[in-house]
């Protein structure tokens, strides 16, 4: 799947014309059971009721997956990803939300088990309404995605929105959408044949980061960027992926992809686009859409000596990776884009696992002074980072005059830490954000 094909989420300020939709709410996660469903969209659900996008009379969440629970027991497997480190919620709001979660058994290809699915789903719709209104259905695909073509002709068969009043039915769902570009193609026609376009969401949570979602603003929004961001100013541009830990036990799925199709065509090259692409004309998802497609066509072919591929020691002895494995676990490639604005300036795309620290960032390396009387290089360059995670934070680094009698320099930083900046400011999960703009006022 192309980068540009993936969803840009976005803000209020994206558009001004959208009013939020009420009615019956059904959210229904598929794959209840799995690691993504516990760990990230339940609780990004749980935040969003918590801050009253989710009000209890309009909706329901139904949990669906092959493993053959009860709903308390689906309640207990996901309470304690409720009450993680980053909730200052009450046990009292988890006890609340959970009483809006039901669980539903079957597999990805059952007839009986999607129909009894649409029948639960149709009786909280009847219970939700005490008057006449339209009625959204949900469904957000927490699997892999060789059973997206399954699940969605399921869904299409036995699950669609029946409301003689409106509403909608939505599908969602996430990358790695396919292994290479033929896989993603026919996921994209299969899924296409089922829903209409507006139906689909395709989404990559890593635009759903604060400061990912900050960068058109910085670029656009701010002057004094605006002569500098360009190959006359700029030497080098570093998106950088570091994980501090290994698969661990998820060493066969990783295998299936390794770093560059998990992390890098993905999630940086996204990043990528945002901080090399041209103005829009306006901040519409398709004017976006554009400059990316514009910015990655300009995209020179990449070179075999501009690549480094690498595997961490004590891969290949995790039981679920095969014993010969060559799929690369750390990855760095060098972009160069041909355009007027770029030109000269490598892009260096970084991504690993297992290393010695975890951090994602983005690094603008200015070029050195001309004519430097200071001899300011010994300092270390201007350099604009901004750190996506953890502790977010962007800071510009500088040389100023050392505090004294001599006339000596020193490189300092300008800081802007978010914690300290904006304290008592929750910072939204990235998931929060983009599950909220898939069935709030501003989809795009």
């Amino acid at each position: 799947m192309g980068s540009s094909e993936w969803s840009h989420r976005s803000d209020s300020f994206w558009s001004n014309d959208n009013v939020a939709e009420t009615g019956c709410l059904s959210i229904i996660v598929l794959g209840a059971s799995g690691d993504l469903a516990k760990k990230k969209t339940f609780p990004a659900l749980f935040h969003l009721y918590c801050q009253g996008f989710l009000p209890p009379n309009e909706v329901h969440i139904f949990g669906y997956a092959r493993t053959k629970i009860s709903d308390d027991e689906l309640r207990n497997r996901i309470r304690g990803y409720l009450l993680g480190e980053r909730s200052s919620s009450p046990s009292e709001d988890v006890s609340e939300f959970l009483k809006l979660v039901k669980y539903v058994s079957g597999s990805y290809d059952s007839a009986e088990g999607f129909q009894l699915l649409d029948k639960e789903i149709a009786m909280h719709e009847i219970s939700k309404s005490s008057q006449e209104v339209s009625c959204r259905r949900l469904f957000y695909l927490a699997l892999p995605p060789s059973v997206y073509p399954s699940v969605c002709r399921m869904i299409r068969k036995y699950c669609m929105n029946k409301s003689d009043l409106g509403g909608w039915t939505r599908v969602v769902v996430e990358k790695p959408f396919g292994k290479d570009l033929d896989s993603a193609e026919l996921l994209s026609s299969q899924i296409g044949e089922l829903f209409d376009e507006p139906q689909i969401y395709r989404i990559d949570h890593y635009l759903g980061k604060e400061l990912v979602q900050n960068l058109l603003v910085l670029r656009f929004a701010n002057r004094f960027f605006l002569p500098l961001w360009n190959r006359d100013n700029i030497d080098n541009v570093q998106i950088v992926f570091r994980e501090d830990f290994g698969t661990e036990g998820r060493g066969g799925y990783f295998d299936e992809y390794g770093i560059i199709r998990d992390i890098i065509q993905n999630h940086l090259l996204q990043v990528f686009c945002l901080v090399a692409m041209e103005k829009p004309v306006s901040l519409k998802p398709e004017h976006i859409r554009d400059e990316k497609v514009k910015v990655l066509q300009s995209v020179l072919p990449i070179k075999d000596e501009e690549v480094v591929l690498g595997q961490y020691e004590g891969y290949r002895d995790d039981p679920t990776v095969p014993d010969q494995s060559n799929t690369p676990t750390f990855a760095t490639v060098i972009l160069r884009i041909h355009n007027e604005r770029w030109e000269g300036v490598p892009f260096i795309l970084k991504a690993g696992k297992a290393l010695n620290s975890r951090k994602a960032e983005i690094r603008v390396q200015f070029k050195d002074v001309p004519g430097d009387i200071f001899k300011c290089e010994k300092q270390g360059r201007n350099e604009f980072v901004i750190r996506l995670q953890p502790s977010e934070a962007m800071y510009m680094k500088l040389t100023v005059k050392q505090p004294g009698l001599e006339m000596s320099t020193v490189q300092s930083e300008l800081d802007l830490s978010y914690k300290q900046r904006y304290q008592g400011v929750m910072i939204p999960e990235a998931y929060e954000r983009l599950i909220l703009d898939t069935y709030g006022p501003c989809p795009s």
